[in-house]
């Protein structure tokens, strides 16, 4: 079901790993910008009504008007079933403990006496966060998102997910009582590229956002790219993927479970387990030959698991494990070897690392308190996961004195005659009217 690539002995490249050794699911954002670019267009000149459009075309229903009344967020908090209510509850709880320490405080720097450079941080004013529709309902992406924007002091926060045929052309009822149990009152029936170019422009019901965070299909990543610096963006999520990191010590039913756990999300989700056990793989192959009969997706799970993006790899040791899983820089990695705090201390790329055998994916997707919007595609080797951080913006604010700049104008006149730009010196000898800045020359 889910192929191998053997890396022991020779077979392993002199030089390190070629990331495109490994495997990766097949995500064309490029190709996309072409079939979203008119869309994005359209939602620019025709507003609102283009949305509506879309999500007819797209959706299958046509909405009476892209926001959702308050009365429905309310409705649906007080039909959501108990036992999901408690879950999404404790969820939050979790989440808002770990993104509130996430907050930084300004901190102040005495450069010279006199002169100060403070770094301050400063929330967005709007953000736009998206939650997907598709093949599952994701209320947890509600609360990944809306938290961190909310404990970062975000002034308004505003969530599109798609309208449902079935809901008479709402989002899916637990995705709105998310939302109203986060006391998110600014809800649009709007999905895909259409979404996002409402957020980036604009509507006569929507405001234009600041920043668009949350996962999404290849549409959705697409748009966020062709409007990247008219707003800003979290990341261009891709496939979920998962990269298990075992050795002989590990449980093949847990392995095989976790990987099964990514695989149902989307047939080109990515589960890939690399081992210096040919044993543990021996015994993995045979519980996903049980566990995948038994799930409920498991024409889903085994077309992700048989898909050119997911694979066993065999290394030798733990250090080219190592080697292997920084190079494939997974969105979710799970360590399960022998001293598997030890061996996690040493992951350079990964989104998220979840340590030894009860700490499953799983766990971080829902109750964790770590947030599971996470780098995709190999980029965890350059960006973070969704974080406070995303919704701050640091402002260098500089306050200098005058005897302070008296004291370096001499450099300040040297750098800007070096890079030829005297109006950059002028500026700060204007200043001094024809006097001696201490360690400078007369100034002209």
């Amino acid at each position: 079901m889910i192929s191998r690539i053997d890396l022991r002995g020779a077979a392993f490249p002199e030089g390190g790993i070629d990331r495109d050794l490994l495997p990766r699911a097949e995500f064309d954002v490029e190709a996309a910008l072409e079939a979203v670019r008119p869309i994005c267009e359209d939602v620019r000149h025709r507003g609102t009504a283009a949305v509506l459009d879309y999500g007819e075309r797209f959706d299958g229903v046509r909405p009476e008007r892209l926001r959702v009344p308050e009365r429905e967020l309310t409705q649906a908090l007080e039909g959501l079933d108990p036992q999901v209510r408690a879950a999404l509850e404790e969820s939050i709880r979790r989440a808002r403990l770990v993104h509130h320490d996430q907050r930084r405080t300004d901190v102040t720097t005495q450069v010279v006496p006199g002169g100060t450079v403070t770094e301050r941080w400063v929330p967005v004013q709007r953000v736009g966060l998206y939650v997907p529709g598709g093949l599952a309902v994701y209320p947890s992406s509600v609360v990944m998102n809306v938290v961190p924007a909310q404990e970062a002091g975000v002034d308004a926060v505003a969530v599109a997910s798609p309208p449902q045929a079935q809901w008479g052309g709402l989002p899916h009822p637990t995705i709105l009582a998310a939302c109203a149990l986060l006391g998110v009152t600014e809800v649009y029936a709007a999905g895909g590229a259409q979404a996002i170019a409402m957020f980036a422009y604009g509507t006569d019901e929507c405001r234009p956002v600041n920043l668009v965070t949350g996962p999404g299909n290849i549409y959705v990543a697409a748009a966020k790219r062709l409007l990247k610096g008219r707003i800003g963006i979290d990341a261009e999520a891709g496939p979920t993927e998962i990269a298990v990191l075992a050795d002989g010590t590990a449980d093949p039913a847990h392995v095989a479970a976790d990987l099964i756990s990514q695989a149902e999300h989307d047939t080109l989700a990515a589960a890939v387990l690399v081992t210096t056990s040919a044993e543990l793989a021996d015994a993995v192959d045979k519980e996903l030959d049980v566990q995948v009969a038994a799930t409920r997706h498991k024409e889903r799970v085994a077309t992700a698991l048989s898909g050119r993006q997911s694979a066993t790899v065999l290394v030798d040791t733990l250090d080219r494990a190592l080697e292997v899983v920084d190079a494939y820089a997974a969105e979710h990695l799970e360590i399960q070897t022998a001293d598997a705090a030890e061996v996690a201390a040493r992951v350079r790329n990964a989104g998220a690392v979840f340590v030894g055998p009860w700490a499953p994916v799983s766990l971080g997707d829902y109750c964790a308190g770590s947030n599971h919007v996470l780098p995709t595609g190999g980029c965890a080797c350059h960006s973070s996961g969704l974080s406070v951080q995303s919704f701050l913006r640091g402002i260098h604010v500089v306050d200098y004195s005058r005897d302070a700049l008296a004291e370096v104008a001499h450099h300040v006149v040297t750098l800007a005659g070096a890079e030829d730009l005297p109006a950059h010196g002028a500026a700060v000898t204007a200043r001094f009217s024809g006097e001696v800045p201490p360690g400078g020359e007369v100034a002209r």
